[in-house]
């Protein structure tokens, strides 16, 4: 799943890990079960992964086995925190754990974690996953699969229909593309939004456009953003993400943006209230979105092209840390969470989009559409380009570096620091993160 930006500070998330250790170091992996009862399966995952029917097709086809879901809704600094401390104290951990792609390359430095899913059987599923969606899940010298994929972040643009139409705005979504092949027609649409005085901003706030900026930029040139692939940090020589805040710089000067925190009780607030135009949108945003607006929200959404030139943000995996009791009752879990028939069925539960060729192929997902999103084909808009979309590598403190990267975005979309104290912010504090 996508992935997610301002999150809490490390400090009180690792303080809440500690706290939540201690009261679940019998839950997930640890718990103790009767044994005439039936084994408990604990799947830690953040965000909206779509699984809650898959779970009961699961355990109806299942009865011995119950599963849990713990997370949903979290992002991934009060997510990732925990993960780690648990897989360091050894217990705690769930029987299978969601791992986001920016994430992965540092959980893979230790293996040991985790079950290596090539034991039992995964190779025979290599065919199932995009060949670069497998690849990412392998460890360097490819004898240990980490995780099987979840899902891939397709780019889009959401927007308002309402709130284009009260700015006299194309509200059509072939024609709302039409308005912004790039990004600085997007900016030049912004500004018209903006004249005609709404009430609301053109769009969220800088964060969510930068992230789609730098990994759009990075995945039409070099293939790599903060982190070059021999894992030297390269925020402060690579153009790609230069680009991409002087682009994103262009936009918080001009005004358009909403300046609201992402996952921040105020950014879901601004969603209920109408207070932005657009966001970007990879497609599992589609249920962060469907699900903060709610269904007041309903036929008012839809969705357009991305400006420039597709791009890719999020997506995970599923992986079974060793500390699990039960790792051949997880591990035939996760195979069934990650194969085609599941992949379909969190995509139509919440939008994450499949890692699955066969899924991507299936009716089921080409054609599918979008009634929250006023009837969006969001098979074409996203599935459609899924087999073709450019993959950014994440280096091994990706997800340190993005966070002071755009903290620093944060302090000058809220005024605090100008554009260029904001670069001298971003890379020294990116160089600090790197360094720990």
């Amino acid at each position: 799943m996508g992935a997610n930006t301002f999150r809490r500070r490390a400090a009180v998330a690792l303080v809440a890990a500690t706290a939540l250790l201690a009261t679940t170091a019998c839950g997930g992996g640890d718990a103790e079960e009767a044994s005439d009862g039936p084994i408990t399966l604990t799947v830690d995952v953040f965000g909206q992964f779509g699984y809650d029917e898959l779970y009961k097709q699961y355990m109806a086809d299942n009865p011995g086995v119950k599963i849990v879901e713990r997370g949903t809704g979290s992002n991934l600094d009060e997510y990732s925190p925990k993960l780690t401390q648990w897989l360091a104290a050894g217990k705690g951990a769930g029987d299978v754990v969601a791992i986001e792609e920016g994430l992965l390359v540092e959980y893979k430095a230790n293996p040991g974690n985790f079950v290596n899913l090539l034991d039992h059987g995964a190779a025979d599923l290599k065919g199932n996953f995009l060949e670069w969606k497998w690849n990412a899940g392998l460890t360097a010298d490819g004898k240990q699969l980490i995780g099987l994929g979840t899902d891939v972040g397709g780019m889009a643009m959401c927007y308002r229909k309402d709130l284009f139409a009260k700015a006299g705005l194309p509200t059509e979504r072939d024609a709302v593309s039409k308005l912004w092949p790039t990004w600085q027609e997007y900016i030049a649409v912004g500004e018209k939004f903006t004249a005609a005085k709404t009430g609301a901003s053109f769009l969220d706030g800088a964060t969510n456009t930068f992230n789609t900026i730098v990994l759009q930029t990075a995945g039409n040139a070099q293939g790599y953003h903060y982190y070059d692939t021999s894992d030297n940090l390269v925020v402060d020589s690579n153009p790609a993400v230069r680009q991409a805040w002087d682009t994103t710089m262009d936009i918080i000067d001009s005004g358009l943006s909403g300046k609201y925190g992402s996952w921040s009780e105020e950014w879901v607030s601004a969603f209920k209230q109408a207070k932005f135009a657009t966001i970007a949108c990879p497609a599992w945003m589609t249920g962060v979105i469907e699900g903060n607006a709610g269904p007041a929200g309903k036929g008012q959404w839809d969705i357009a092209d991305v400006p420039g030139d597709g791009g890719n943000w999020g997506g995970s995996f599923l992986a079974v840390p060793k500390q699990s009791k039960h790792q051949a009752e997880a591990i035939k879990l996760a195979k069934f969470l990650t194969s085609t028939e599941g992949q379909i069925g969190a995509f139509k539960a919440k939008g994450p989009l499949p890692s699955s060729p066969q899924a991507l192929e299936d009716p089921a997902i080409a054609d599918a559409t979008n009634a929250y999103f006023s009837d969006a084909p969001v098979g074409k808009i996203f599935a459609a380009g899924a087999k073709s979309l450019k993959p950014v590598y994440m280096g091994p403190k990706n997800q340190a570096v993005r966070t002071e990267v755009e903290n620093a975005v944060r302090t000058v979309d809220l005024g605090q620091r100008n554009p260029d104290q904001g670069w001298t912010d971003a890379v020294n504090n990116a160089k600090k993160a790197a360094a720990k």
